[in-house]
């Protein structure tokens, strides 16, 4: 059976759930937030939990993610896919059944005729000071959510799982555009990725979740990156690979 980004998950946690999965920098403010894969775990969990049990959302429903590189929006992927949703970064908020927002892109995201959630962006999940209006606060309603995920059936491989510039692709097409990438850049046991591209590229979504989960090795997601800074971060968090804008 082909492999889902959702199944090489879950082969992650069953060999090293305390290992590092993945490590977050905004050089704007400075925050550094590092999870383990058991943790990343517990938050997919808690998300997927809010969005079947609170939101009702049912598979194959469209959710519009307007969300920068962030250890948050890997976690709403893997969230979206562990209920059979399709996720789109570049379509219109106005076309989708959820959608899901940072405080940068509310007014876009206030067309959404459907559920609409708002994400702080603070540190650690942090919640917003005043809740925006129309949106559910994601830290405030994902707290009480529990920290495992019993899906309804499991997500085909051949199921809608990203929508970019009108093309459908599988669940099973994202977990194997994530080994190839894992070849082309021959991560094995010991490497670890760094990326500073947005999800939205293609990219910056294989270099910022689907080829870690593939070969199974950490990954550093920088936002707002000062370039001046990426050497010494390379060597401090053992990084030897690294997938620039440029490289998208």
């Amino acid at each position: 059976m082909p492999s889902t980004p959702v199944d090489q998950l879950r082969s992650a946690l069953a060999a090293d759930s305390a290992r590092p999965f993945t490590t977050f920098y905004d050089d704007a403010t400075g925050e550094r937030v590092e999870l383990s894969v058991a943790t990343f775990d517990n938050w997919v969990a808690k998300t997927a939990n809010l969005l079947r049990d609170d939101l009702a959302v049912e598979p194959g429903a469209r959710v519009s993610l307007l969300l920068p590189a962030h250890w948050q929006t890997q976690v709403w992927l893997l969230a979206a896919w562990s209920l059979g949703l399709a996720v789109t970064f570049d379509g219109d908020p106005a076309d989708a059944d959820v959608v899901v927002s940072g405080p940068d892109t509310l007014d876009r995201a206030a067309s959404c005729p459907g559920e609409r959630v708002a994400l702080a962006l603070r540190p650690m999940g942090g919640r917003f000071p005043e809740p925006p209006a129309g949106f559910l606060d994601y830290a405030a309603e994902v707290a009480g959510h529990g920290d495992r995920f019993v899906p309804d059936g499991s997500a085909r491989a051949d199921a809608p799982a990203l929508i970019e510039a009108g093309r459908e692709h599988t669940a099973g097409d994202l977990a194997a555009s994530g080994e190839a990438a894992a070849r082309e850049w021959n991560l094995g046991p010991g490497d670890r990725l760094l990326t500073s591209s947005s999800f939205a590229r293609t990219g910056g979504l294989r270099a910022g979740l689907l080829a870690p989960l593939a070969a199974s090795v950490p990954v550093v997601v920088c936002r707002h990156l000062d370039e001046s800074l990426l050497d010494r971060r390379i060597e401090a968090e053992r990084v030897t690979r690294a997938v620039t804008r440029s490289d998208d």
